[in-house]
């Protein structure tokens, strides 16, 4: 697709590194096909097409309305049309581009404004956590669009207390450890279980919230800290910096370019995404081992949602899947595996209509053959499906935690 950037952008890296990705689109189509809000919404405006012709008025010096920002607004970044798209358009990066260009034309409704400052200061405070457990306690006095928003609290487990060769870093994020602890807890345990010692550390957000709410600046800010924090382990030595929320792992792998151009940050950005591993990346290793640790159990009916994060942002699909078969589970199919589920970081607060419906169509599809559990890879995910499932949903590690028999793993 031509495009003439508006004098602003023509010597900035966002208006060529924009130019270069609107000009891959040859407006084909093939990405409607799979737009969670397409598909819901029938609009063109509402499709990745659309969005990138919305995209290129903006960049050509057409001045946006609050139409445009709407149906930027709508959309999930789940990504699945780079997964469909035979060009190779990276429409996520237009669209943080386009959205961020847009919010310097548009100001929003005062109400909107604190909505979004609340999830940007709120979900990344460190008040976050205090409040999510003040929420727990009193969940049954909470209304119902609050109370699908906080998960039960269930018991964490032990962490583990071995030392090994082997060290890994885990990153504790914002939300994960008030929301549901025992993810890591599970994580740590099943590395202990192959060997591998997981050293935590809380350094705060990925960026991901600030960054897809537009505050580019702050993400970065973030980032750098986040960086910063993690660097004496990388000199250290550490083996990988493994990520078990999907969604961070994206943003992590994410980190070499949103600093490209920074002097004192971009080789050492670089070398975090290189030590990045997501949890489906890293045990596929081990699954001969895992499976001699496991307990004799009757098989358990198993279906797999793979988060858009994993499979259109990480580009890793079928892994877990296959996996979690060879460790015995018998893992259901899934059809519409590729639409999203609806949650999206902060799109179920910002857009609830949209997100619900998602959410009802993917719980449809996830229990159309009766599970015993649903397992995914986010957190997000996790909590947005569980809100509304007549059956569990877990994380996977969590599943494979529960299976693992070692008792200094307990």
């Amino acid at each position: 697709m031509r495009t003439q950037l508006a004098d602003f952008l023509k010597e900035t890296p966002e208006g060529k590194e924009a130019e270069e990705i609107v000009r891959r689109c040859v407006h084909c189509g093939f990405c409607t096909a799979t737009c969670p809000t397409y598909q819901l919404l029938g609009d063109e405006l509402d499709g990745p097409r659309g969005r990138i012709y919305l995209i290129k008025q903006v960049l050509e010096g057409v001045e946006p309305t609050e139409s445009t920002q709407l149906h930027l607004d709508r959309c999930l970044t789940c990504r699945a049309c780079e997964t469909t798209c035979p060009s190779g358009v990276q429409y996520g990066r237009l669209l943080d581009i386009g959205r961020g260009l847009v919010e310097e034309k548009i100001a929003r409704p005062v109400a909107e404004r604190m909505t979004r400052s609340a999830l940007k200061h709120g979900l990344t405070s460190k008040m976050f956590g205090p409040a999510m457990r003040t929420g727990q306690a009193m969940r049954s006095l909470l209304p119902e669009a609050i109370r699908a928003k906080v998960p039960e609290r269930r018991d964490a487990g032990a962490w583990p207390r071995r030392s090994h060769t082997r060290k890994v870093l885990l990153p504790l994020g914002c939300v994960q450890p008030s929301m549901s602890p025992g993810i890591d807890a599970a994580t740590a345990r099943v590395l202990d279980a192959l060997e591998v010692e997981a050293i935590t550390i809380s350094a705060g957000c990925c960026g991901a919230i600030k960054h897809h709410l537009n505050d580019h600046e702050a993400a970065l800010m973030e980032v750098r800290r986040n960086i910063d924090a993690w660097w004496p382990h990388v000199e250290a030595g550490t083996e990988a910096i493994v990520m078990n929320a999907s969604g961070c792992g994206l943003m992590v792998k994410e980190y070499a370019h949103l600093l490209r151009h920074d002097p004192a940050y971009a080789d050492k950005a670089r070398r975090i995404v290189e030590l990045t591993r997501d949890l489906a990346e890293m045990l596929p290793a081990h699954a001969e081992m895992l499976a001699r640790k496991m307990g004799a159990s009757a098989p358990e009916r198993v279906v797999f949602h793979p988060p858009c994060t994993l499979q259109h942002g990480q580009k890793i699909r079928g892994v877990v899947e296959q996996l979690l078969s060879s460790l015995g589970a018998e893992v259901l199919p899934l059809t519409e595996s590729h639409l999203c589920c609806g949650s999206a970081g902060t799109y179920s607060v910002l857009q609830p209509k949209l997100s619900k419906q998602l959410r009802d169509r993917k719980l449809d599809a996830l229990q159309a053959h009766q599970p015993d559990v649903i397992l995914s890879a986010n957190i997000g995910c996790i909590t947005h499906l569980d809100s509304a499932a007549k059956t569990p949903v877990r994380h996977w590690i969590e599943w494979l935690d529960a299976k693992l028999t070692l008792p200094n793993c307990r």
